[in-house]
């Protein structure tokens, strides 16, 4: 992603950023997104050696069960 930032300096030391809004809102969005992406990797870490079931032997555990009216 490509920024036109403008660069504030204070005291020959840059200070401050100036965005405009959609870019900033870009990299709201992005951040969003690595922070999700990073919250799965963790979870998953997280659950690495928890109990797994295959989808045929879960079909079979809910083929069983009653559907009823709420």
């Amino acid at each position: 992603m490509d920024l036109n930032a403008q660069i504030i300096k204070k005291n020959g030391k840059n200070e401050f950023v100036v965005l405009s809004y959609d870019e900033f809102q870009k990299i709201q969005e992005e951040l969003a997104s690595y922070d999700d992406l990073r919250c799965l990797r963790e979870a998953k870490d997280a659950e690495r050696d928890a109990p797994t079931i295959g989808l045929d032997a879960l079909k079979k555990r809910i083929s069983g069960r009653v559907k009823t009216k709420g």
